[in-house]
């Protein structure tokens, strides 16, 4: 008799091996591919972080400048700040500072992987600025700088009162002029 009639022969029920979930060889497989896509990947995910960084290292570089800018034409009677912090102090009767993003919160701010600062030497002459910085703390020019954390980062920025971005493979902070072309890299177009 068949199956179908309730009697079963030896030969209708052979054992069959039904093949699930996984051998450890195509486990290995697996992990083996994944390790492969990973040693081609990281370097250049790597690299694009590190162009993402001095992207916005360039347009802190940028902010600062303008910052700077306003702040000597609207502020100080032609006279640049000395630090980040004032530049993120608001003038007296306003909520918005010169800068923003938090490059104001402290005089060296580390955002998007670079060190960011600037130094304007005091004249006397200076006035008082709108936002509480004392007379003869301004100055006639000023630096600002952004240098990566990373040693493995060979991009360096610079900037000053001229309003150029200077590129670098060594920090130019130290050697910036407050005004006039940068005795160190090249200007950023």
């Amino acid at each position: 008799m068949s199956r179908r009639h309730g009697v079963c022969k030896d030969d209708d029920y052979k054992m069959t091996r039904n093949a699930s979930g996984f051998a450890l060889i195509d486990l290995v497989f697996v992990c083996g591919i994944i390790g492969v896509l990973a040693s081609i990947s990281i370097p250049r995910l790597t690299t694009a972080k590190d162009a993402a960084n001095a992207a916005s290292a360039i347009g802190s570089m940028r902010a600062i400048n303008s910052g700077q800018l306003t702040f000597a034409l609207t502020c100080a009677g032609g006279f640049y700040a000395p630090n980040l912090t004032t530049l993120g102090t608001a003038p007296v009767g306003s909520n918005e500072p010169f800068i923003g993003g938090g490059l104001g919160a402290a005089n060296t701010v580390t955002k998007a992987g670079y060190i960011m600062q600037i130094s304007a030497t005091g004249y006397g002459g200076s006035p008082a600025s709108c936002n509480g910085l004392a007379a003869g703390s301004g100055g006639q020019g000023f630096k600002g700088a952004a240098d990566p954390i990373s040693s493995e980062n060979p991009r360096f920025f610079a900037t000053n009162a001229d309003g150029l971005i200077y590129q670098s493979s060594s920090s130019l902070f130290t050697q910036m002029p407050e005004t006039g072309k940068s005795p160190g890299g090249v200007s950023i177009h």
